[in-house]
């Protein structure tokens, strides 16, 4: 039996196994592969769609189907296809309408497990698309015909905090899992999505048991998939709740945060 056999390590992508820079060092790539060589199953849990974590994908090549959407699917890269997936209830465009109304400056996206759709344009979602590498249809949310997995909002930090009050005593904000993915984001996904959940999912998928699972993570959006794993690990970078949903706060993105859990797991078996 190899040494890291039926454990699985999920990592959180944008600001947890990547540099600011949106990078993957080599420390980490390292430690990586290392880890799947000694039986160690990798993978990752991002808010990004499919098509947006297909550059992620394929430097890291994780040896199991990967988490997206915020909890919202499984997609398996070889097959290329969602092996599970939660669409949203479009009853949220009610949220969308809402804000549209209050917050007019507001950016705002549906996104699907193939594209995304950009209702309202601004220099944040500009920088969502680019850093994504995504190809974006510019349409009034009414017209998306396709099945809508998350709807993004989009703006600069003040903005999103006003966006938070807002949508925190708006009555129906109780039939969504409603969160904040990043100081610049804030998303609404269906009332069951999260990573937690997604994990434990993977988890069955792969036969492992939840207690044998590692979650690494940096952002509110993280949460649940930290107080869910076998061992729950936020980089030093992470928001304040990031931090104490974990077990274990290790270094930062910027200093091979995924390499160093897996020294400190080789080490500690």
């Amino acid at each position: 039996m190899k040494k890291f056999e039926k454990i699985l390590i999920a990592t959180d992508l944008d600001g947890t196994l990547l540099r600011l820079d949106k990078s993957i060092s080599d420390e980490n790539l390292g430690a990586i592969e290392y880890f799947k060589a000694n039986g160690g199953i990798f993978t990752f849990i991002t808010g990004r769609i499919p098509p947006g974590a297909k550059m992620v994908y394929e430097k890291i090549k994780p040896n199991a189907p990967f988490g997206c959407m915020n909890g919202g699917g499984i997609y398996d890269y070889i097959k290329k296809e969602m092996i599970w997936s939660i669409p949203i209830d479009l009853s949220a465009l009610e949220l969308v309408k809402y804000v549209e109304e209050n917050l007019p400056e507001m950016g705002i996206k549906l996104a699907t497990t193939e594209r995304t759709y950009c209702h309202k344009q601004n220099a944040y979602t500009e920088r969502h698309r680019r850093e994504e590498g995504l190809e974006e249809l510019l349409i009034h949310y009414n017209d998306v015909t396709d099945t809508v997995a998350k709807i993004l909002f989009a703006d600069e930090p003040r903005n999103i905090d006003e966006l938070a009050k807002m949508l925190a005593v708006h009555p129906k904000a109780k039939d969504f899992n409603i969160l904040r993915s990043d100081e610049i984001y804030y998303e609404i996904l269906p009332k069951n999505s999260s990573k937690g959940n997604l994990l434990i999912k993977l988890a069955e998928i792969l036969n492992i048991d939840i207690k044998n699972t590692i979650a690494i993570g940096d952002n509110d959006n993280d949460i649940s998939m930290l107080e869910t794993a076998g061992t729950g690990y936020a980089v030093s970078n992470a928001s304040q709740g990031a931090k104490e949903a974990a077990d274990i706060i290790t270094v930062s993105n910027e200093e091979h945060a995924i390499a160093k859990i897996i020294d400190d797991l080789d080490k500690s078996l």
